[in-house]
């Protein structure tokens, strides 16, 4: 749906950091180096970018 805005595990703040993650990985660049370079060090913070669905445009009723 929505991206967290903090890690469910470690409480840092990781919603901000979506957007640019998306915008680097669909223009090519290698999500390992992405996700580095934000300063997201941790596998949990990672796996909240890297396993979130995208779904708002679906459901949202103002598609």
């Amino acid at each position: 749906m929505i991206i967290p805005v903090r890690c469910f595990t470690c409480g840092k703040v990781v919603g901000s950091a979506y957007p640019e993650y998306k915008k680097r990985v669909d223009m090519g660049e290698d999500p390992q180096k992405v996700l580095d370079d934000l300063g997201l060090e941790r596998y949990c913070c990672r796996r909240m970018i890297v396993s979130h669905a995208n779904l708002i445009e679906d459901i949202s009723p103002l598609g």
